[in-house]
């Protein structure tokens, strides 16, 4: 008998995993045929009963709406959602989608929401070569899509800036982030949405919809109007209008190597009304003369945060495309923004590659982690 090591382990699984050719590559699909392993979990109906309900119906992301649902359905494919939202037709039961979890509003957290479809165990991120296009599943956070389409294509979609945002909502509601000055919404890029629907006669079904094919207005619907309000994705195909080929590395834009994401703040206890609504008009003054295609500031994308007084400051978050002017672009940014404001702001500046700062997300996000959830940035999302 051969002996039992690690090596040996290690060896025998490789052997199984060339002969059978079953393990996808980084980021491949489905498999084309049969069940797709491992299989994707759900259906499961949770009602008031089971001890994961809390979980799943108290996200507490905004703490000013508390949810009780009849029950939360776990749904991992298209067809659970399909089952899903025939029931609660069937029984007049308010239905409502979620899938990060990152609403700030109460669409899915109130009170009157009897039945609530939870799609975050639908995160497949792949190529689909039939539509020549990326394939996100609802429930992919943004920080998995960013990571798997750059490691896998070194492509990226130009969305949010928090990385645990479900892609379902805030794709919905247009996606916008960092690189949006540059490369625009993330549903510029959106090239056709897979939605659950009802239809006149009251029966529930799966209908794509496409930028130059079938159902193109409800295609267009989902590129800004909203979560939730025409039915309930659960895929989106990406691929930037224009792209040609097959090759998958040609079909999305490609992220800068390095950004520089900085931060700023103005201390609120020496601005008054006057030099406030200065500072306010001042960025978006720069805004509106920046706005054009043909700005230098393209590469350069600021949020500016109006934070209650007690929080201590005002502050400005944004981040730089890779190259060597990057601090040049940021102080003009900044002498635009403060001209006439007698504050002196504090700014901080970290230069990263591109997916580390991705992954990382802002530093008013990670703060907001563990504050209240009250301002809306690049982290809303149902």
């Amino acid at each position: 008998m051969s002996e039992f090591s690690r090596r040996n382990v290690l060896r025998g699984g490789l052997a199984v995993t060339a002969a059978g050719a079953a393990v996808p590559a980084l980021g491949a699909g489905p498999a084309a045929a049969g069940t797709p392993w491992p299989p994707p979990p759900g259906p499961a109906k949770v009602g008031r009963g089971d001890p994961r309900h809390a979980s799943l119906a108290e996200r507490g992301y905004n703490r000013r709406f508390v949810g009780a649902p009849e029950h939360v359905w776990v749904v991992g494919t298209t067809a659970h959602v399909v089952r899903a939202v025939q029931e609660a037709v069937d029984g007049g039961r308010r239905v409502t989608v979620r899938s990060g979890g990152h609403g700030f509003e109460g669409f899915v957290a109130d009170p009157a929401v009897e039945v609530v479809i939870d799609t975050s165990a639908m995160t497949g991120v792949y190529h689909d070569p039939a539509r020549r296009a990326f394939a996100v599943e609802p429930g992919a956070l943004l920080g998995d899509v960013y990571r798997r389409l750059y490691l896998g294509w070194g492509v990226t979609v130009p969305a949010g800036w928090c990385p645990t945002v479900g892609a379902g909502g805030h794709v919905a509601g247009g996606g916008f982030g960092p690189l949006s000055r540059l490369m625009g919404l993330a549903v510029d890029h959106l090239e056709a949405v897979e939605v659950v629907v009802v239809g006149r006669d009251g029966r529930a079904r799966a209908v794509v919809a496409s930028r130059d094919g079938a159902n193109r207005d409800l295609w267009w619907a989902h590129t800004g109007g909203g979560a939730g309000t025409f039915g309930i994705v659960t895929r989106y195909w990406f691929r930037t209008p224009g792209a040609r080929g097959d090759d998958p590395a040609g079909l999305l834009p490609a992220p800068p190597p390095t950004v520089l994401s900085f931060s700023v703040e103005w201390d609120w206890a020496k601005l008054d009304a006057t030099s406030f609504a200065r500072l306010v008009r001042n960025h978006g003054a720069w805004a509106e003369r920046n706005g054009g295609p043909d700005s230098p500031y393209t590469r350069l994308y600021s949020e500016l945060q109006l934070n209650r007084r007690p929080l201590g400051s005002v502050g400005m978050i944004g981040q730089v495309a890779a190259g060597a002017d990057a601090e040049r672009l940021l102080d003009g940014h900044l002498e635009a923004v403060n001209e006439g404001v007698p504050v002196r702001p504090v700014r901080r500046l970290r230069r990263q590659p591109w997916l580390a700062a991705a992954l990382a997300g802002s530093r008013a996000t990670r703060a907001r982690s563990t504050a209240s959830r009250s301002s809306p940035d690049t982290c809303a999302g149902a």
